[in-house]
């Protein structure tokens, strides 16, 4: 979520004119990803990071969130990966589910955290329940394992863990420490 409520006046030769907090960490090449992960979310995080890599400066992207839908989080996952070693991510708050595999996908070195925040990995869940007749619950339980399997070879790429560990790691709500996300592989060093 972006602050869109929020406005700064600024002073210029011109006089003081308003602007929205928004524009002013767009510009300077800052992204905030707050709150759960759903399609408006990864709609509006593709937008920003569109405009952001017409440039080849680097920028940076500040996550909180404790996770969400896991299409919206690929579709975040890929925009993210896309933009190469120009993109740096701060954890600040929590990284939970599928934001963990967000801060696992920035470029090795560029996968900060600050001193106090959380890091958990578990298994995907079913959304909303399960119901319904025995081929339709086999469907969902098929769709599932199959996004299991893919999250273990998304974070076997970024943290270097083995689809074992990766296994048991993701059997449980798995919660870490700054200083425990680092020594897992999914980030890089405390920032402050």
């Amino acid at each position: 979520m972006i602050f869109a409520n929020t406005q700064l006046e600024v002073e210029s030769a011109q006089g003081i004119r308003i602007e929205a907090l928004e524009t002013r960490l767009l510009m300077q090449r800052k992204i905030f990803l707050s709150g759960e992960i759903n399609m408006i979310m990864a709609d509006d995080f593709a937008r920003q990071m569109m405009y952001l890599m017409e440039s080849e400066e680097p920028m940076t992207i500040y996550l909180n969130s404790m996770g969400g839908e896991v299409d919206a989080g690929l579709l975040i996952y890929d925009v993210i990966c896309s933009a190469g070693d120009r993109v740096s991510i701060c954890c600040m708050g929590h990284a939970y589910s599928m934001a963990a595999l967000l801060l696992a996908a920035a470029p090795k070195g560029q996968r900060m955290i600050l001193p106090h925040s959380k890091v958990m990995i578990h298994e995907p869940l079913i959304p909303g329940g399960i119901g319904g007749c025995a081929s339709s619950i086999k469907k969902v339980s098929d769709s599932i394992m199959k996004t299991r399997k893919l999250t273990i070879e998304l974070l076997m790429k970024h943290t270097g863990r083995k689809r074992t560990e990766l296994e048991k790691a993701l059997s449980f709500d798995n919660f870490m420490s700054a200083e425990e996300a680092i020594s897992f592989g999914i980030c890089d060093r405390i920032l402050l």
